[in-house]
């Protein structure tokens, strides 16, 4: 372990490739077992951390996905990260440049055929879905107003028991192709990604996050769903995102935008 905290595989992955980590470059900063990455990450965020500021973590306790779920984070099992972001490369589509980035470095990394699941999943498709990642964004504001985003992320790397999740619900890079990813290596891949597609945020190319976020994600169009509302729920069939990333449904003839609220995928 350095005296950064970091592993020394880690330190050697990040100083190898240090040229191409942009804002990330000398800013991880890793934790044996921490509650949250995100809380941790927006503390920092809170405290006046550089945009790139990434926390790593080797276990959650209490790692959250989206609305308050739980995400089960066993010792060594993933990469667990949140990454701070600031102006000028917020926006309201982080979530789907993050997962169009981390989409992108496990294909380029394994041999996993991982898809998007609106708005916030990582998915492999063999005869059902099963969940091999998930993204957290989180918006803030330091008591100087100035603003961050923290993006929080966890990948499934090995093949272990996650009590807190159904089995059959979830995989990983391990149980999909049978090889151990280091994580180090998967890590500096997630970081050089999120570095060219927030250069592609940042020169205003939005089109070109949406339309490589609709060809990752067969489900954002012609699926079944089922949407909860006041009189029960109710059922129709995706018809992609619109210009600010929210879902369209296809519901007895008329076309709903979805940017909340819970929804099933059947």
């Amino acid at each position: 372990m350095s005296d950064s905290g970091l592993p020394a595989p880690m330190v050697d992955a990040l100083q190898k490739h240090c040229h191409r980590l942009g804002c990330f470059a000398g800013r991880v900063r890793y934790l044996r077992e921490i509650r949250s990455t995100n809380d941790k990450a927006i503390e920092l965020a809170l405290a006046g951390a550089s945009e790139g500021t990434t926390v790593v973590a080797g276990a959650q306790t209490a790692g959250r996905g989206r609305r308050g779920r739980s995400w089960s984070s066993p010792k060594d099992a993933g990469l667990y990260a949140s990454v701070v972001f600031r102006q000028p490369a917020l926006s309201p589509l982080m979530t789907l440049m993050s997962g169009v980035a981390l989409a992108e470095a496990i294909r380029r990394k394994t041999k996993v055929t991982v898809t998007l699941k609106w708005p916030n999943d990582l998915v492999v498709k063999r005869n059902v879905r099963r969940k091999l990642g998930g993204i957290l964004a989180e918006a803030g504001l330091s008591p100087t107003g100035r603003a961050h985003v923290v993006v929080g992320f966890g990948i499934n790397l090995r093949a272990v028991p996650r009590p807190a999740t159904a089995p059959g619900e979830v995989t990983s890079i391990e149980g999909e192709c049978g090889d151990v990813v280091p994580l180090e290596s998967l890590l500096v891949e997630v970081l050089v990604s999120l570095v060219a597609w927030r250069e592609t945020m940042i020169a205003g190319r939005t089109g070109a996050i949406l339309d490589r976020w609709r060809t990752l994600s067969p489900s954002s169009t012609a699926a079944m769903v089922e949407l909860a509302g006041p009189s029960g729920p109710r059922r129709g069939t995706t018809a992609g995102i619109d210009a600010d990333g929210a879902l369209l449904v296809r519901i007895d003839g008329a076309t709903e935008r979805v940017v909340a609220g819970e929804l099933r995928w059947v």
